[in-house]
């Protein structure tokens, strides 16, 4: 009902409207992003660090677009414009097929499994008038993955309870950054969902959207406050500006965990629900600096017997209300800071969090970017260091852990690590690579640390090397169309040593990210 009440809101809003122009959100992967701070600075971008942002405060299209010459429609298309495409006065359509098609191989996994990604989906954006926007897209998916997603994504499963001991089975998977799956063939997946929004901008200094689109808070490769790794989950985000150096940003959510409730008068039982409420203030004392404060907080909505609305409270806009709540199995929170200074072709940023207002848990994110150096145009070299103690993210009531759909909401994986990551990409006309290599220092380090419920597995201690190599043809910026060949080698040493190595050809249109680096 309070979404039916929402979608009515923003409908009369719409009918306030009277003129063209864009206010689509921009697309979240990395490529859209590392050309974002690319070109921040000389552009006086607001820059705050959530993303998405639309299209009215950074063009970036318009910036990044290919200006080569076409003699025919077809390459016209091919390479510069999205496959369908109407414009008028007071409209402008956008139509576009996007695809993940791989085909590889563990060359280290003897039993000759043939892995692949078979994605088919629909991205459609239009804009109406001056001030409002909205995109829908689909996305149609089997899969088959190597032994180490494919343990994590099972791990993430569906809790089905089982009455006679109280405990909970897992059933299926969950992917992250798209949803649960049902069995295909021996032991691949499938798996649908479907991602839009809608954005509104009523004035110059005020954007409200809704929809299901994915978050990422920080100016870094990961996120400690809240990342775009989980399954689309609905949202209300208010974005303010005032005094022109300060900014907010207010939303909220829905969220669940992936249990089935054991009473249903429907084919399937529901899951549980819960509610995110965020907080994001930014202070922009230079053009070139931007201090933001944090907060998430999960609230319950009730268990898998007794459903609940949310505390009142959940519905102020403002920071720190749910610690007013008396019951702290309620409420779970963090807060954190998110700082980033960018200086022409270097950007400096960081983070830091605590869980549940304790320094007992604690987060932590030193990062750098470099662009054009030694020279090279378009060429960008990334480094971070990203810390996660034991009990980060989690709550006393398990209901209330910080995820989504069984996976984390903040860093992919979850809390008892170290991580340094190395990233560095190049571009030459439509060629591009990119070497990443990521290295965790697992420190009683819980696979399953975030589930809804509590599951006894062991303590892990050791290291993880996951690296990989992309080299690839970039046809189309657009929808981010690429043919690419990908190798990833991964090693684990903790108390059984594991091998990974993979190569991949494939066809992508990336515009959203798919952590794989776990």
């Amino acid at each position: 009902m309070a979404w039916r009440k929402i979608g009515v809101s923003l409908a009369g809003i719409l009918a306030i409207s009277t003129c063209f122009g864009q206010q689509n959100s921009l697309f979240m992967h990395h490529f859209y992003r590392d050309h974002y701070f690319r070109l921040a600075t000389e552009n006086k971008w607001s820059n705050t660090g959530y993303f998405p942002v639309a299209e009215s405060q950074a063009p970036l299209n318009q910036l990044i677009r290919d200006s080569s010459k076409q003699y025919n429609s077809f390459t016209e298309v091919l390479f510069k414009k999205h496959l369908f495409e109407a414009k008028g006065k007071d409209y402008y359509v956008t139509i576009s097929p996007a695809a993940d098609l791989q085909l590889g191989k563990d060359l280290s996994d003897t039993n000759e499994r043939r892995l692949f990604q078979n994605t088919r989906g629909i991205a459609v954006e239009v804009d109406l008038f001056t001030k409002f926007s909205f995109f829908t897209s689909f996305f149609e998916n089997q899969a088959r993955y190597s032994s180490y997603q494919t343990a994590h994504y099972q791990a993430a499963g569906e809790l089905y309870p089982n009455q006679s001991n109280g405990q909970y089975s897992l059933q299926n998977a969950s992917i992250p950054s798209s949803g649960r799956t049902k069995p295909f063939g021996n032991d691949g997946f499938d798996y649908a969902y479907a991602m839009g929004n809608m954005v509104y901008q009523p004035c110059y200094f005020l954007t409200i959207s809704a929809g299901n689109t994915p978050q990422f808070v920080g100016h870094g490769y990961r996120s400690l406050l809240l990342s775009d790794n989980t399954a689309p989950a609905p949202f209300v985000h208010l974005n303010a500006t005032f005094l022109s150096k300060f900014e907010i940003d207010v939303s909220r959510s829905r969220l669940m965990n992936l249990i089935r409730k054991p009473v249903s008068t429907s084919v399937e039982s529901y899951y549980e629900a819960k509610a995110l409420s965020t907080f994001y203030f930014t202070y922009k004392p230079t053009s070139n600096v931007r201090i933001s404060l944090f907060e998430g907080m999960v609230w319950s909505k009730g268990d898998s017997i007794v459903s609940k609305r949310v505390h009142p409270l959940f519905y102020v806009p403002l920071p720190m209300l749910g610690e007013l709540v008396l019951d702290q199995e309620e409420v779970n929170s963090i807060q954190g800071l998110n700082v980033s200074w960018q200086l022409k072709n270097h950007h400096l940023y960081g983070q830091w969090a605590i869980g549940r207002l304790s320094f007992r848990h604690q987060a932590w994110q030193l990062g750098y970017r470099g662009f054009g150096l030694f020279g090279l145009k378009n060429w960008m070299v990334q480094l971070e260091y990203n810390h996660v103690g034991k009990g980060m993210y989690t709550s006393e009531n398990e209901r209330l852990n910080y995820s989504h759909f069984n996976h984390a909401l903040a860093h992919v994986k979850g809390n008892g690590f170290d991580e340094f990551i190395l990233r560095s990409t190049f571009e030459y006309k439509r060629m591009y690579g990119e070497i990443k290599s990521v290295f965790y220092h697992l420190n009683e380090y819980k696979n399953g640390a975030l589930l809804p419920v509590q599951r006894t597995e062991p303590l892990t201690n050791g290291s993880l090397f996951n690296n990989s190599l992309e080299l690839g043809y970039r046809a189309n910026r657009r929808m981010n169309l690429c043919v690419f060949v990908n190798w990833t080698l991964r090693s684990e040493a903790t108390d059984v040593k594991k091998l990974n190595n993979l190569v991949f050809l494939g066809l992508r249109t990336g515009i959203f990210n798919q952590y794989t680096d776990f």
